[in-house]
C-alpha cells in the first residue's frame, strides 16, 4: 500500500514501483472512475478491450438502431 498526495491542481502520482508492476509507461492514458467511496483507475486501453469484447456478438448496428428510433419517434411526433 502506498500513500499519496493530491497536488494543488488535483493531481497524483502513481509511485515508480506500482508504475513498473503495471507496466505504466509515460504518456499512457488511464480511465477514471469512482466506485463505492474508492478511485479506481484502469489503463484506457485494458477498458477499451473489455468493451469490445462484451459487445463482440452485437448483431447489426447499434448506431443505425438508434438513429431509425429517433426517425420513428419524431415521426410520431409529428402526427401528434
Amino acid at each position: 500500500m502506498y500513500g499519496l498526495k493530491l497536488g494543488r491542481q488535483g493531481r497524483i502520482v502513481i509511485p515508480a514501483q506500482v508504475r513498473k508492476a503495471l507496466g505504466l509507461k509515460p504518456g499512457d492514458t488511464l480511465v477514471c472512475r469512482s466506485e463505492g467511496g474508492r478511485l479506481i483507475l484502469r489503463p484506457r486501453a485494458d477498458v477499451e478491450e473489455e468493451l469490445w469484447k462484451t459487445f463482440a456478438n452485437v448483431k447489426g448496428s447499434l448506431s443505425e438502431e438508434l438513429i431509425a428510433e429517433r426517425r420513428r419517434e419524431a415521426k410520431r411526433e409529428a402526427e401528434e
